[in-house]
């Protein structure tokens, strides 16, 4: 058989559905044997196990004399399997006595699937073995071609059955992540918040959040973070941070202690280059619409007046959360009327861009608001 065909019947083999790749294994081995182009009479599947330092017979089939099950054949005895990693098929003479009983006296051996670092060595995962009429040198092209195409098919194997995890463990961290978000829409006293994230990525660092305590009708906390790594590292942040601040927001009546708590518990579990920017801002039921803010290193919310032609930035008033454990939070506060806007964001509003791949910018989202 062309040996190209010979790739190509074994990727169509083992595109079947399969429960687990040694039952592809058994499978692929079966079809080759029994095709009268491939000239294989017989074939074995062998499976390392690096307790007993051996290789465990899995499987057998042809005209050949059987094997016990689960027959095993030590490694130290056969030196071949050493070697295979670096030439992928190899002939040799049995040397085993049971075997060489069963009419083995030349075997084949070729190597398939990972390869498994064993007491220093580099071993395959299995190992196929076929006898033929004329088991020589002129097989072993044959042999490659079978160790390539199926080591090929497991390997894609693989990795379909890792994004299929990869996949629902993303569904599973969206879903966390979603669950520190609050709904949209809250209103206090005169102050009418809306909110929403639309993470750049499946998960991401960015968060929201609005802050209340049972029973407490003065004073609703509004927050919004983001992480400054990206994906899982940043959405574990993100969860770490508005998990402590809805615990601390209960039991912390002061801005700066509540801020200064969290920042040492962000030192303490995240290294520094992980470090959260964070905008924090109580909104009071104070009748001239006092609100008393913090700005950890976050982007300068934007503070639009009724009738306005030009917005105001809400400037920082402290470092980001995580790298500095001894750090103060210093509050600030401003009067909100009637019709104000305070637009709060973050890095993902500049940094988008639109179909010509310019960005948006500092100067866009404040004519966006002023418009």
């Amino acid at each position: 058989m062309q040996l190209r065909k010979l790739y190509r019947t074994i990727e169509k083999i083992a595109s079947r559905h399969f429960t687990d790749e040694e039952e592809l294994l058994q499978q692929v081995i079966h079809e080759i044997v029994q095709n009268e182009e491939i000239n294989i009479n017989g074939g074995r599947v062998w499976k390392l196990d690096t307790k007993s330092g051996s290789y465990e017979l899995l499987y057998q089939v042809g005209d050949i004399e059987q094997i016990k099950t689960h027959y095993k054949i030590k490694i130290k005895d056969y030196p071949i399997f050493l070697e295979l990693p670096k030439v992928r098929t190899m002939l040799g003479s049995e040397q085993d006595w049971y075997l060489r009983k069963r009419g083995i006296l030349k075997y084949s051996a070729t190597g398939i699937g990972d390869k498994i670092q064993w007491r220093g060595y580099v071993l395959y995962r299995y190992v196929l073995a076929f006898n033929a009429d004329h088991l020589d040198e002129s097989l072993t092209s044959t042999l490659n071609i079978i160790s390539s195409a199926l080591s090929s098919v497991l390997k894609n194997k693989k990795m379909e059955q890792e994004a299929q995890v990869l996949e629902r463990d993303l569904d599973k961290a969206r879903e966390i992540q979603k669950s520190i978000l609050p709904q949209h829409e809250l209103r206090f006293h005169s102050f009418e918040i809306y909110g929403i994230s639309i993470p750049d990525r499946v998960v991401g660092g960015d968060f929201f959040d609005y802050l209340q305590t049972n029973g407490d009708d003065e004073r609703v906390a509004v927050v919004i973070g983001d992480a400054a790594s990206k994906g899982f590292s940043a959405a574990a942040q993100a969860l770490y941070t508005s998990g402590a601040l809805r615990m601390g927001f209960d039991y912390q009546t002061k801005i700066s202690s509540l801020l200064s708590r969290i920042n040492k518990l962000l030192n303490k579990t995240f290294s520094e280059e992980h470090f959260v920017s964070l905008f924090y801002a109580e909104l009071t039921d104070d009748k001239n619409g006092l609100i008393i803010y913090s700005n950890c290193g976050h982007n300068n919310p934007i503070l639009l007046r009724k009738d306005a032609i030009t917005a105001e930035f809400i400037e920082t008033t402290g470092q980001m959360l995580g790298p500095f454990p001894n750090e103060n939070f210093r509050t600030e506060n401003i009067l909100m009327n009637e019709g104000d806007t305070l637009l709060l964001y973050t890095d993902g509003v500049p940094e988008a861009t639109n179909d010509q791949g310019e960005f948006y910018g500092e100067q866009g989202r404040e004519k966006w608001l002023v418009n």
